[in-house]
C-alpha cells in the first residue's frame, strides 16, 4: 500500500490552513490549536517548511508564518517532497536507482512512467485546490480520458 506519513499529512495540513489565511501571520501554538498537532510536531515541520523555502517567518512579538508563495503557487508534490523526499512509487523509479535486474527487467520504463503520471496529478493541485471545500480533483490523462472523483 502507498501511503503518506502522518507528518506529510500534517505538514499538508498546517500549509492548507496557512492558505486560508490570506497572507496573515499565524503563530506555531495557533496551528498547534487549530488543527490539533502537537506544538513540538508543529515546530519541527514548520522549520522543515521553511528550509524549503515553503514557509518565511517574521520574528517578534506579532511574528508568526505564512507561505512564501501564493497558494496557487504552491502544490502538492513540493510539500510532499520536501516532508517525505523525493517520492518514488519503486526503487527503480529514482534517477539515481542502481536495481540488480535492471539489465533484464521489462518494467522499469513503465514504473518510471507511470511514477512521472503520478508526479504530474500530484504537482497539477495546488495548496490553494487543497484550501478549498469544494475541491474535486480532475486528472487529465493521455488519450483525452479525464479521472474525477465523484463520491464524497
Amino acid at each position: 500500500m502507498l501511503r503518506l506519513t502522518k507528518l506529510t499529512d500534517y505538514g499538508i495540513l498546517l500549509m492548507t490552513h496557512m492558505a486560508r489565511q490570506q497572507g496573515e501571520l499565524v503563530s506555531s501554538q495557533e496551528l498547534a490549536e487549530i488543527t490539533h498537532v502537537p506544538g513540538a510536531t508543529v515546530s519541527k515541520l514548520l522549520q522543515t517548511l521553511m528550509g524549503a523555502g515553503l514557509l518565511e517567518s517574521v520574528r517578534g512579538a506579532h511574528g508568526g508564518y505564512r507561505l512564501a508563495r501564493s497558494p496557487e503557487r504552491i502544490n502538492v508534490c513540493e510539500i510532499i517532497d520536501c516532508l517525505e523526499g523525493r517520492m518514488a512509487l519503486t526503487e527503480c523509479s529514482l534517477e539515481d536507482a542502481h536495481c540488480e535486474q535492471w539489465d533484464v527487467c521489462t518494467t522499469g520504463r513503465s514504473w518510471r512512467r507511470l511514477n512521472q503520471a503520478v508526479r504530474d496529478a500530484l504537482a497539477s493541485i495546488s495548496l490553494a485546490d487543497m484550501a478549498r471545500e469544494d475541491f474535486t480533483p480532475v486528472l487529465q490523462l493521455r488519450h483525452g480520458i479525464r479521472l474525477t472523483e465523484v463520491s464524497s
